[in-house]
């Protein structure tokens, strides 16, 4: 059992993805009010190693010696994974290792002010940010940084992060209707966008609770209209996470475990992490599919969100 590493995890962007976890649940610097991982614990901008370089490098060593390659490798997981400072040195490490997988970095993307962080990502194949307004107003609503950042400082980042990288960048807009659906956010998100130049801008909105309660995810109809509008050849939406299936990666071993335990007593998230052994963002992906075929529910209560089977 590893205690950095997770899955591999079933991902529609990524394929087989092989989730190396960073930074301690939770570390970030944002408080996102959709974020599945559950509220920020410590709310931070400050680099260090969070967890140690060795022993990370010691499972994934192991990893690449007792296992078939994945399709990616992926900074993720519990936290904001550029927040750990020795995050160059893993790119660097993997990439002597097993130079012939790719790897991706899932980030929010507030840490690209950096110049340091950005020399350090050159190494990734893919980057993942998010970025979800473009005003502070919105900014501090939807994602609630940490305080004294803003998002000036934020898109900046991500526009010079645009200019220097050399490899893909996937930007992630998260919708939420009652948060950054108004017509002058909307606007001021596309002139972003226009100046980050992404390769790809992928619209995603709400698949279960977050850590507020009674949000509403945005229609596929209200994500339509947000393509149309915005008029640009390299957007998307995220496909439902039933699609999930098709893949190689999903384990239908891990999703009848996962129903079963639920169809005896409701279970947290956490219930479940400790129950099974498997990482939040393995759960978080099978919770995804057994939601969207209705074989499920989640109930908000005084404890936290629990899921039960229907």
């Amino acid at each position: 059992m590893y205690k950095y590493l997770f899955g591999p995890v079933p991902s529609r962007r990524l394929g087989m993805s092989l989730g190396v976890d960073l930074v301690p649940r939770k570390v970030c610097s944002l408080d996102c009010v959709y974020c599945e991982v559950g509220k920020t614990t410590k709310l931070t901008l400050e680099r260090k190693e969070y967890i140690p370089f060795d022993r990370v490098a010691k499972e994934l060593t192991h990893y690449f010696e007792n296992n078939q390659d994945p399709d990616y490798i992926t900074f993720s997981g519990s936290g904001e994974p550029t927040l750990n400072s020795r995050i160059g040195d893993l790119l660097r490490f993997i990439k002597q290792e097993k130079p012939e997988i790719p790897i991706a970095v899932l980030t929010n993307g507030t840490l690209l002010f950096d110049p340091k962080l950005r020399d350090e990502l050159q190494l990734a194949d893919v980057v993942l940010p998010s970025l979800d307004a473009a005003t502070n107003t919105v900014f501090n609503k939807i994602n609630r940084p940490v305080s004294g950042f803003g998002i000036d400082k934020y898109l900046q980042g991500l526009i010079e992060f645009g200019k220097e990288f050399s490899g893909k960048i996937w930007l992630e807009i998260f919708i939420l209707p009652e948060y950054n659906m108004k017509q002058l956010e909307l606007e001021k998100l596309k002139g972003a966008i226009l100046k980050i130049k992404p390769d790809s801008i992928q619209l995603n909105t709400l698949d279960r609770p977050g850590t507020v309660a009674d949000l509403h995810s945005a229609s596929g109809e209200e994500l339509e209209e947000i393509v149309r509008v915005w008029n640009l050849e390299n957007i998307e939406i995220i496909s439902p996470a039933v699609q999930r299936k098709n893949l190689s990666a999903y384990r239908s071993d891990a999703e009848a475990t996962i129903l079963e335990t639920i169809s005896r007593r409701p279970c947290t998230i956490e219930d479940l992490m400790g129950i099974l052994g498997l990482h939040i963002n393995e759960i978080n992906k099978y919770l995804d599919v057994l939601e969207e075929e209705n074989k499920i529910t989640a109930i908000r209560q005084q404890r936290g969100i629990f899921y039960q089977a229907k």
